[in-house]
Formats: C-alpha cells, sequence, structure tokens
C-alpha cells in the first residue's frame, strides 16, 4: 500500500506501507514481547543492538586462524569485512528506494525499540543483511565459525522483529540479501588465492637456473 508522506527534509515522498504484507504477524511477535519477563527482553534488546560486534569477533578469530594455514584460507578471511560492507551498501541502496515506513510508524504501536522518525526506513533490515553476508563469508574460511555466525544471524533476524523495527518480510528479504550478495562476491573469487599462490611459485627459478654460471659476455 503506497501513500505520501513528509520525509526529514519537510518534502512530499511517496512511502510503502508494509503492515498490508504482514502486519499481523508483527503485532503477534511485538505483543508477546510486551508480556515477557524484562531480563529476557533486555537480553533481546541489546543482543538486537550490539549483537553485530559478535561477527567483527568472528571475522578476527577467523583471521587469525587462516594466517596460519597460507594463501586459500587467509584470503578469504580478509575478503569477509569489505564483502559485508558491500551488502550492506546494496541494502542501504534498495531501502532508499522502496521508502517503507517503520511498522511502529505504520502501525503506531509500542515497541523495545525507539521508533525512529520518518525517512529511515524499514525495508531492508540492515542488521539482518550485515549479520547474512558475514555468516555466509565466514563459512569459506571455518566451517565452525560459519556454523556459530549462521545461528547468530537468525537471531539477528528475529531480534529485530521482537524490538519492533522490523517486519518479518524486512528481516527475511534483508537475509536473503545478504546471503546473495556474499555468496556471490565471494563465489566470484574462489579461485583468486589458488593463482595468487602459484604464481609467485611459477616466477621463482628453477634449482637449474639458480646455479647456472656466470654468462659468456
Amino acid at each position: 500500500m503506497h501513500r505520501m508522506t513528509y520525509g526529514v527534509t519537510g518534502a512530499e515522498v511517496p512511502t510503502f506501507d508494509g503492515a498490508s504484507v504482514d502486519g499481523s504477524a508483527y503485532l503477534d511477535v511485538v505483543g508477546h514481547a510486551q508480556h515477557a519477563p524484562g531480563w529476557l527482553d533486555g537480553i533481546v534488546g541489546a543482543y538486537s543492538t550490539y549483537g553485530l560486534a559478535l561477527f567483527a569477533v568472528l571475522m578476527l578469530a577467523g583471521w587469525w586462524r587462516a594466517r596460519r594455514r597460507g594463501s586459500p584460507r587467509a584470503v578469504p578471511a580478509l575478503l569477509a569485512p569489505p564483502v559485508t560492507v558491500l551488502a550492506f551498501e546494496v541494502s542501504t541502496v534498495l531501502k532508499s528506494g522502496v521508502h517503507e515506513l517503520r511498522p511502529c510508524q505504520s502501525l503506531h504501536v509500542a515497541t523495545l525499540e525507539a521508533c525512529p522518525a520518518v525517512g529511515d526506513w524499514s525495508f531492508p533490515s540492515n542488521h539482518a543483511t550485515l549479520a547474512a553476508a558475514a555468516a555466509v563469508c565466514l563459512w569459506f574460511v571455518s566451517a565452525r565459525l560459519g556454523i556459530v555466525a549462521s545461528a547468530g544471524a537468525l537471531a539477528m533476524a528475529a531480534s529485530r522483529v521482537w524490538v519492533g523495527a522490523h517486519y518479518p518480510h524486512d528481516v527475511v528479504a534483508g537475509t536473503l540479501l545478504g546471503v546473495l550478495v556474499a555468496l556471490a562476491a565471494m563465489l566470484l573469487v574462489r579461485k583468486a588465492p589458488a593463482g595468487l599462490v602459484r604464481r609467485p611459485a611459477a616466477s621463482r627459478p628453477g634449482p637449474r637456473a639458480a646455479t647456472s654460471g656466470p654468462s659468456s659476455s
């Protein structure tokens, strides 16, 4: 459902009301959050706000482990942060084009997270995109880290709905976007490490060339 509203600059902009997609599911989740124990809301809220730091730590751990195993493992570890940022940029461009109102703006419901001003658009979820992209990248570094990051990405997506920041379709779209961008980027560069390893080896002089005598000039 589209309608016109005023953005942060005061200009009238066309916006999308995502409540028509899964507003009832969103209200169910937010309702459960309002009646949940305070300690649970506190944990979910803290993770929703600060949980992206987990992926930075996992990337650092992946790089630390991969640096001892040669270029084939180290290169994906080094590429994980820029690929994750790339996914975020794609998400931001999409967000600025769709102009979906935050659910708290459309449905006027109390949420655990403060309701942003109009202009801070909802679709897709940047948090979900970042977490999913980081998880995919980490699978190329270590299966163990990939499993932990994937669980963290799902928890991040769920937490963004729980605190009221996004509709379910926002986090689903953000997760899929993060997976697709990161998977495409990592597959494109997957062959680069082997090439980087082979090229220096091919350029080294062989034993015969290294031990040849001086030229006759």
